[in-house]
Formats: structure tokens, C-alpha cells, sequence
């Protein structure tokens, strides 16, 4: 997998151009990240698809706290039909900082999101679910099919070990949220145990690593457009995570605190040199390659997440260049 994350912060004419763009450079998938505070990210992935030929277009990725899974299930499905059978679902329990403004606590994660992608499933398949458990249904169902119907992709976004292992068990990918080797081989760890118990009718699995990248040919401009998409990211991590790259859990949380209350410039003005090497490839297009290849000893993918660079034409066509294998 070779796939790129677009983020609806900009116009989704805008986000059109670039899926256009990345096409050309080679990606395989464009995700659009899904928060509340950014624009529609099915109105900008229609867009995408309209402006692409070949592209597989899915959320990247959509949590089940901010829209019930049923209606979920049936934007999935009208972005396949819109796509001609070309949606992807990636499903996530999202992120933290941002679903504490929701009053969303992210209680019983792993259930939700199971729930939420094995219900959907159904529901392509034309039938309808009944469920009390994290979501409730009663008798709900959807009155068309996609295309794809059972078919379309699950990939779960996810970095904590059952979410991994969950992933290699019942879906068909794990987005896994690392840019480091050494996060990638721990999460390669945790899949091998999921895949001990796959079903051998699932399928292929494919572990990519959902990698925030920044590409330049000034290294120092790439480095600093990674900052706000690091702050996110740590201010995320898990405890184990924060330990692994040695980055104090105190900093981490007050960027967490900060961005809860809308303190970006506080937030990213905290972001330290070890959090941009920790949490995101960020250079020059050679120093990208080189992450990059580090990365497959362990990934089946990559995915070029947010921020791509400080111009974003010059970097969806550097990072197509530097990530191609």
C-alpha cells in the first residue's frame, strides 16, 4: 500500500487538486482525515473521486463516537456507489484531544470500534443489525447495496497493543500511527499474535504505517511545518510510546491540555526536536527515502499522513517520489 492522507482544512476543491495530484505521483489510496473541526470529509473525498480515475478514497479515519455507526455504514457505502466501488473504510476510536471537546470519553474503544466496522459489513451485505451494546440498533438497516458490498476494505487505525491485534483478527489492514522503526516492529509484534487466530477466508492483511511526513528540499522548513501534527500525535501517545522515545509524559499532556482548549501556538511551541524524530519522518526527500525504507522491515505500507510539507504541490509530488519502493 502506497496511500496519502489529505486534510480537509482546506477547501475541498482544494483537496480535490491535490488527490489529483497525488494520483500522478503514484499514490494507490487517498484518506481524508476525519475531525470535527475541519470540513466534511466525505464532501471532500467525493470531491476526490470525481477529480481521480483509479485512487481507492476512504476516511482516515473516521471515529464511531461523532456519527452513529449505522449512518457511518451508509456514508461508506453512498462513497462507494459515488466512486464506482472505490471506498475504503478506515475506522479508529479518533482522536482523544480533539473528542474531550465532544464531552466524548473514549471508554470501551476497542468494543466500539469492532462493533461499528462488523456492523457495517452486515449491512452492506443487505442485512440489518440489531445491537445493544456500545451503539444501539433496533431492526436498522440501509436501502441500497454499494457496489463493493461486503468487499470494501476495513483498515483500523489504531497504535495500542489489542487494537493491533484486534485489527490482524478481524480486518482487513491495521493504519498503525508510527513513523519509527522501533514503534513499527513493536506493532508488527503485536499483528503476528492477531494473525496466530485469523480465519485463513479473511485474506490478506497489510500493517501500514500511518506516518506523518513532512518533505522539503530545505530540511529545516520541513522540520518545522511537522510541528502541529506532532503536538496532536504525542499529545495522543500512549504512556509505553512516550517511554519508548524517552519524551517527558508531563510535556506530552500539557500539549494534549493545550489543544483541548484551542492553545495551538502554546501547544506546538512545546513540540522538542526528539518528538518531530519520534513522531515523523521530516526532511529532505532523500532523508524520507531512507525513513521510508527503514519503515518496510516491518510495514506492508505506507501512508504519507499530514502535514506532507511547508508547500503542499512541491510535497505530494516529493513524497510520491521519496516513498515509492
Amino acid at each position: 500500500m502506497l496511500a496519502i492522507e489529505l486534510t480537509p482544512e482546506h477547501p475541498v476543491d482544494r483537496i480535490a487538486d491535490l488527490g489529483s495530484r497525488a494520483e500522478n505521483a503514484g499514490f494507490e489510496t487517498i484518506f481524508c482525515s476525519s475531525h470535527y473541526n475541519n470540513r466534511d470529509p466525505f464532501v471532500a473525498l467525493d470531491r476526490v473521486a470525481r477529480a481521480t480515475e483509479s485512487v481507492r478514497v476512504g476516511p482516515g479515519v473516521a471515529n464511531p463516537y461523532q456519527t452513529h455507526p449505522v449512518a457511518l455504514a451508509g456514508q461508506v457505502a453512498t462513497l462507494d456507489e459515488s466512486s464506482d466501488g472505490r471506498a475504503v473504510f478506515g475506522i479508529g476510536p479518533g482522536d482523544p484531544s480533539t473528542l474531550r471537546n465532544l464531552g466524548v470519553d473514549r471508554d470501551r474503544g476497542l468494543s466500539a470500534v469492532l462493533q461499528a466496522f462488523k456492523d457495517a459489513q452486515a449491512l452492506w451485505r443487505g442485512e440489518r443489525v440489531t445491537r445493544d451494546g456500545v451503539h444501539a440498533a433496533d431492526d436498522a438497516g440501509l436501502n441500497f447495496e454499494p457496489p463493493q458490498g461486503d468487499s470494501i476494505p476495513v483498515l483500523v487505525g489504531g497504535e495500542g497493543p489489542h487494537m493491533c491485534r484486534m485489527a490482524a483478527k478481524h480486518a482487513d489492514g491495521l493504519l498503525f500511527n508510527g513513523s519509527h522503526p522501533d514503534d513499527l516492529a513493536w506493532a508488527r509484534e503485536q499483528v503476528d499474535i492477531g494473525l496466530d487466530e485469523r480465519p485463513d477466508a479473511r485474506g490478506e492483511f497489510t500493517l501500514a504505517a500511518y506516518a506523518a511526513v513532512s518533505v522539503s528540499e530545505d530540511a529545516e522548513a520541513a522540520r518545522e511545518a511537522a510541528r502541529p501534527p506532532v503536538a496532536f500525535i504525542t499529545a495522543g501517545a500512549a504512556p509505553p510510546v512516550l517511554d519508548r522515545h524517552g519524551i517527558d509524559p508531563e510535556r506530552a499532556s500539557a500539549i494534549g491540555e493545550d489543544i483541548s482548549a484551542g492553545e495551538f501556538r502554546e501547544a506546538f511551541g512545546r513540540v522538542t526536536e526528539p518528538m518531530l524524530d519520534a513522531f515523523c519522518i521530516a526532511g529532505t526527500p532523500e532523508t524520507v527515502a531512507e525513513r521510508a525504507d527503514a519503515l518496510r522491515e516491518y510495514a506492508d505500507g505506507i501512508v504519507a499522513g499530514s502535514p506532507l510539507g511547508p508547500d503542499l504541490d512541491a510535497a505530494v509530488r516529493l513524497a510520491g517520489e521519496a516513498l515509492q519502493e
